[in-house]
């Protein structure tokens, strides 16, 4: 099985993001925090709209997974203001305690307020998203990779920040996990400007 891939294109993940937004704005919110918070799937999805209503910060447990021992720690996750309006349009008629990520499905039948999508449903989401960019190789991580491969191509001592968030022992761990194989180094390296225009 190949690994999921990180989009590495910025052009491309702000098509992406337009694109879900003339289409399905729940889904357009998924994706955009994602990219721009590295949270897990499952954490985004248990999010609640109090935990991002009039917020600057995201303060959860983050889930343990099969793969590792640690116990489940607090970790907080600045909102960035990028995505901050979009957030609040997309909540602003919703209650605080609905999932930010409800399955419309179940409160469309039974008037019950819905509890959120399944992993499988974002899993579709992104990967009939892909094939509209031609994108190959992405799954559920992907955005958390997306998130972790730009901000190490932007400033490559983000590092150490990223082996803290992802709960990594070891820096070939991070960059293995982050797809940075040797064409994204030389790459990164090509794309070195000090010019603030490029550096965005």
């Amino acid at each position: 099985m190949k690994a999921v891939q990180p989009i590495r294109d910025i052009e491309v993940v702000e098509a992406i993001q337009e694109y879900l937004y003339n289409t399905n704005l729940r889904n357009c919110v998924l994706f955009s925090m994602g990219v721009f918070s590295g949270l897990r799937v499952s954490d985004l999805l248990n999010l609640q709209v109090a935990s991002v209503r009039n917020k600057t910060h995201i303060t959860l447990i983050e889930e343990k997974t099969k793969k590792t021992k640690k116990t489940n720690k607090e970790k907080t996750f600045i909102i960035h203001p990028d995505i901050k309006p979009l957030i609040d349009l997309y909540i602003q008629d919703m209650d605080d305690d609905e999932y930010l990520f409800a399955s419309r499905q179940r409160k469309t039948k039974t008037g019950v307020k819905g509890k959120p999508i399944h992993r499988t449903t974002a899993y579709k989401m992104l990967n009939s998203t892909a094939q509209v960019f031609r994108l190959k190789e992405i799954g559920c991580h992907t955005m958390r990779k997306t998130w972790g491969y730009h901000l190490y191509i932007q400033d490559p001592e983000n590092l150490a920040l990223l082996m803290e968030m992802f709960n990594h022992s070891k820096q070939s761990i991070t960059l293995r996990y982050l797809g940075l194989t040797q064409d994204a180094m030389d790459r990164a390296i090509l794309r070195l400007s000090y010019s603030k225009k490029r550096i965005k």
